[in-house]
């Protein structure tokens, strides 16, 4: 099923919110987190996400299809990348938020709208028009300004938005709906996970059941805070307009980026608030050729 275009609608605005709140909070969870390494944190993730996948997929009476994609070559082989993708974007993450860079997270994810309209231009062909490149422009001026600032390149922001941005597009060639995608890349990066845990149980150096109830209690709730916000969306994203979820993306970024002034303390000075300045701007300029783009279809 494919996002509204015409209406929105009370649950759509239900499930979308529920995950970007989630999403928007997340930060606190895994900075609680933040003395337990990002490759021990992911592993755990994947692992406590699968019988939540698992369970709303068997309860969907739809797991034939995700046993027909594993059959399927080229199905499979697309799996793996997207699975891959998202590995390193949930790594990235949770080690950016535990060396004190949420920052630098909230740029990336306010970045990737504008990527996937970057990359639906390279490598779709799709016409882009002047304010979207006028857009695409700032963002970039945002990310040089903050690379002149810092010294060097802002590589957490980038990583996050080239792998989520290439992640999404892949993702649309899955033949299975977002649900059924996400139980076929939890599957395939369970053996790697479940190898990485045991590899730290042999080690005791694993904090599950060695770090106190309360880390064990934090780990196993990775599985919730992964599995439940994605697969809300996949439903909250094909009860809303496009235009609406355009908007609505914002708001985990800015979640995200308030935790981290006022609740983490990070550094903002004066060029974070140029180079942010810049990249709202360009949402704004983005959003509006959505909005408008959107209010043309309707009324054609």
């Amino acid at each position: 099923m494919s996002p509204s275009e015409h209406r929105d609608t009370r649950e759509g605005f239900l499930f979308a919110g529920g995950a970007y709140f989630i999403w928007g909070f997340l930060p606190l969870y895994m900075k609680a987190l933040a003395h337990v390494p990002a490759w021990e944190v992911v592993p755990h993730r994947i692992l406590w996400s699968l019988p939540i996948a698992a369970s709303v997929v068997w309860w969907q009476g739809r797991a034939g299809a995700v046993i027909e994609a594993l059959t399927s070559p080229r199905a499979l082989a697309m799996a793996l990348t997207t699975a891959a993708l998202i590995s390193i974007n949930w790594g990235t993450y949770v080690w950016a938020i535990g060396a004190g860079r949420a920052l630098e997270t909230a740029l990336g994810y306010y970045i990737n709208p504008l990527f996937s309209v970057f990359l639906a231009a390279v490598l779709i062909g799709e016409r882009l028009s002047p304010p979207q490149i006028f857009a695409i422009v700032l963002a970039a001026l945002a990310v040089a300004l903050l690379t002149w600032e810092a010294g060097g390149v802002p590589w957490v922001s980038i990583v996050l938005t080239v792998t989520w941005g290439f992640y999404a597009y892949f993702k649309r060639t899955l033949p299975v709906d977002p649900t059924q995608g996400f139980l076929l890349e939890i599957m395939l990066l369970t053996p790697p996970a479940a190898a990485m845990y045991a590899w730290f149980e042999v080690q005791g150096t694993s904090h599950l059941g060695h770090g106190g109830g309360i880390d064990t209690a934090l780990l196993l709730g990775t599985g919730v805070i992964t599995a439940v916000p994605l697969m809300l969306y996949a439903v909250g994203a094909q009860l809303l307009r496009l235009s609406t979820i355009a908007v609505m993306q914002y708001s985990a970024p800015t979640m995200i980026f308030l935790i981290a002034v006022f609740v983490f303390h990070e550094p903002f000075g004066p060029s974070k608030l140029v180079a942010f300045g810049l990249i709202w701007t360009a949402l704004v300029i983005y959003t509006w050729t959505l909005i408008a783009g959107a209010r043309r279809t309707a009324t054609s």
